[in-house]
């Protein structure tokens, strides 16, 4: 029961006990050191890598605590037998028609409010790594955030955005937020000046837009659209009619219809924002890691707000979001979200570090956007002929009822058959005037089998409008 194991010195930066506990950490895992196998005495090990005792006792101390080590009264330390956990990085296979959430499968009550993601495995991994963060902290449980603390955080979400085309940035230019919402609302905190700024939304919008900005006590103006997005002569008229400062879009991924803007569009904006000195804000939380044309942050470096999360591709639990700033703002936006709240709790930072650097994370991702696909696929399928705009990579179908359905009529249709969906009234500002149509997220957080026997309840209304006619 010896070891042949002898590091001759500690390396990484920060505190020296978490170097030694990295270190052994490594051995276990590159079968150095194996079960049962006894560590070097804390006086030998500390003269090996000098360093003082104390601080190889508390590696030995808290690697006994989290189960790694056990310690034995006058026998020494010891390798711990390995306990068995999830197999998060074990390959994931999933057989989407018998996928079950963890919540009850209700056969009949089915949710399309919000997109609901399927559970791929970044559920268990979530759980270890809330257990590493809960036994060994790396920000420790006792000091407010801090920019250095929150560092591997944001080099975890640059590796999470490359190949987003953002043009030039880096780590420094990230700002956490709680969330996408929450990054929205510290973006409009930095841009909006005087008492009674004006902000431009799409005609239909997320909601979102319009209640930061009403928090902030702003005018939230309507631009109209076409089938590629805002109108650029309808966004001139509006910035000059209002004096505008802000305009929003989700040019990637538009909701709730799913537009795509195309690069030739996005640049005439670019010009109509330039010429009138507004300032972009592109909500990119549902673009789901395949790049179809830039951001504005790239095409307008000078003017481009960039905000994202994890809520779409990964889960909406954890409240991850980041925002970042244009070229020479980052010190407004980083400011003001220090001014807010200081920054996100310290074991939220350190999960976010861990699960965003993990060598899985990409392709849980991936994972959940094709089984979201299966399921968006077979709700297209059901709705047969019906007027729907979808992507198979994007958690929510738009539906125009047809002749004889108006939306809020059909959405109280469909809630009284165990079906929850979106009307298009919230997605415009309150005083206009919404179209004849719903927003069908996808809830992979039940069966197959349930979630399709909803859409065929949904289509059975489709098929039969009430007699009187509501148009």
């Amino acid at each position: 029961m010896g070891t042949i194991w002898r590091p001759e010195q500690v390396e990484g930066q920060g505190p020296k006990y978490k170097a030694v506990m990295e270190m052994i950490r490594r051995g276990i895992e590159a079968g150095l050191l194996s079960e049962n196998d006894r560590l070097p005495p804390v006086r030998e090990l500390a003269w090996t890598l000098k360093i003082t005792p104390g601080t190889v006792a508390r590696a030995y101390k808290i690697l006994t605590e989290n189960g790694t080590l056990n310690a034995e009264i006058g026998r020494g330390t010891f390798v711990a037998p390995a306990v068995p956990v999830p197999a998060a990085e074990a390959p994931i296979e999933i057989d989407v028609i018998s996928h079950r959430a963890e919540e009850n499968d209700n056969p009949f009550a089915v949710s399309m409010f919000s997109p609901h993601l399927p559970a791929v495995g970044q559920d268990r991994l979530i759980r270890e790594m809330l257990g590493r963060v809960a036994q060994d902290p790396p920000s420790g449980m006792m000091h407010y955030p801090s920019r250095t603390g929150a560092k591997p955080a944001r080099e975890a979400v640059v590796r999470w955005l490359t190949g987003t085309p953002l043009g030039a940035f880096s780590e420094t230019d990230i700002v956490l937020s709680h969330g996408g919402q929450n990054g929205l609302s510290l973006i409009f905190q930095a841009i909006l000046r005087g008492s009674k700024p004006a902000v431009l939304i799409e005609e239909l919008s997320y909601p979102g837009f319009r209640r930061a900005a009403e928090l902030l006590r702003a005018d939230v103006i309507p631009v109209a659209m076409d089938a590629q997005g805002v109108i650029p002569e309808a966004l001139e008229e509006a910035a000059k009619k209002y004096d505008a400062q802000v305009f929003c879009t989700s040019p990637e991924v538009h909701n709730p219809t799913g537009i795509f803007t195309p690069v030739a569009r996005r640049e005439a904006l670019v010009g109509v924002a330039r010429r009138n000195d507004l300032q972009i804000v592109e909500d990119d939380c549902y673009r789901m890691r395949v790049d179809r044309a830039p951001t504005y942050r790239m095409l307008a470096p000078e003017r481009g707000w960039y905000v994202s999360s994890l809520a779409k591709t990964l889960t909406p639990a954890l409240r991850i979001g980041f925002a970042i700033a244009p070229e020479g703002r980052t010190p407004d936006l980083r400011r003001i979200a220090e001014y807010n709240c200081f920054g996100l709790a310290t074991p939220l930072i350190d999960l976010c570090a861990m699960l965003l650097a993990h060598p899985q994370i990409d392709r849980l991702a991936a994972e959940t956007s094709r089984v979201s696909g299966a399921y968006v696929r077979s709700a297209v399928n059901i709705l047969g002929g019906y007027d729907v705009s979808w992507r198979a990579d994007v958690p929510f179908l738009w539906l125009r009822l047809p002749l004889g359905w108006r939306s809020g009529a059909f959405c109280q249709a469909a809630e009284a058959q165990g079906v929850q969906i979106r009307t298009a009234e919230e997605f415009v500002c309150r005083d206009a005037r919404a179209p004849h149509a719903v927003r069908l997220a996808i809830n992979a957080g039940v069966s197959l089998k349930s979630f399709e026997a909803a859409v065929l309840r949904l289509r059975h209304l489709l098929d039969n409008p009430p007699e009187q006619l509501t148009v």
